[in-house]
C-alpha cells in the first residue's frame, strides 16, 4: 500500500481521463491498452511475496504503472511491452520518476513472450490473459519462485498464483475473477484476434481473495 501511495497514478494516464485515475475501475492508455484498477494491482503485486531481493519480469509494461509500484518492492524490473508507442511512453514516464531499477524492452518480436535472454527470475507477473500459462514463461521463473498471471477465454479470466517447486512441479493458487485484455505471442493467443474493447474492467474480487 506504501509503495502504491508512493506513485501519482495520475501520471500514467491521458489527461481527458485524469480525473478519474485513482477511481477503482480500468482506465483505456491507447491502443486497445488499459491500466489496470487499483485493486488489481494490489492483488498482483502481494500475491508476488516480494522481499525486497528479487529481479521481476512484468510481461505487459502498458502505462508504467506496475512496473513503478514494482521498482519500490524489489531489486530490478524487467517489463517487456509488445507496442512500441507504449515502451516509449512507458521508459521516458519510469526515467523521469527516478526509477532507475527499471527496464523497459520491446518484447515483440525479438522475445516471443518475456525476455529469456535476463532470465532466471524470482517473480513474473502478466497484465494480459492467456488461455493457459505459457511453458515459455514458466521456463524463466527459478526454483523457488512463482508466477501471477490472468487464465481463461478472452470474456473472463481467474487470476492465478503459479509457484514452481524444488522438485521442478508447479502448484497454484485462484486469487479472482478477472477480465483483461489478451497476451498475444506463441503459447498465448494468436495477433489476429477480433478487437478487444479500450479498457476491460476487472471484477471487483468480491468472490476472491487475497492473503
Amino acid at each position: 500500500m506504501d509503495a502504491m501511495a508512493n506513485v501519482p497514478r495520475e501520471l500514467f494516464v491521458g489527461e481527458q481521463v485524469r480525473e478519474r485515475a485513482y477511481d477503482d475501475v480500468a482506465l483505456s492508455i491507447g491502443d486497445g491498452q488499459s491500466i489496470s484498477q487499483p485493486f488489481m494491482v494490489a492483488v498482483m503485486t502481494q500475491a508476488l511475496e516480494l522481499t525486497g531481493t528479487e529481479r521481476v519480469l512484468e510481461v505487459g509494461t502498458g502505462s508504467g504503472y506496475q512496473a513503478a509500484v514494482l521498482a519500490q518492492l524489489c531489486d530490478r524490473v524487467v517489463t517487456v511491452e509488445r507496442i512500441p508507442a507504449l515502451a516509449n511512453v512507458a521508459r521516458a514516464r519510469l526515467k523521469k520518476l527516478g526509477c532507475e531499477n527499471v527496464e523497459v524492452h520491446l518484447a515483440w518480436p525479438e522475445d516471443p513472450l518475456g525476455c529469456a535472454a535476463l532470465a532466471p527470475y524470482e517473480a513474473v507477473v502478466v497484465t494480459a490473459a492467456a488461455p493457459h500459462v505459457p511453458q515459455v514463461l514458466l521456463a524463466q521463473v527459478r526454483t523457488g519462485g512463482r508466477i501471477v498471471i490472468p487464465v481463461g477465454d478472452r470474456d473472463e479470466q481467474q487470476l492465478l498464483q503459479v509457484s514452481v517447486t524444488l522438485d521442478g512441479d508447479t502448484t497454484s493458487r485462484r486469487l479472482t475473477r478477472c477480465r483483461f485484455v489478451p497476451l498475444i505471442g506463441p503459447d498465448a493467443w494468436p495477433a489476429a484476434v477480433p478487437s478487444e474493447p479500450a479498457a476491460r474492467e476487472p471484477y471487483d474480487g468480491s468472490d476472491g481473495h487475497s492473503e
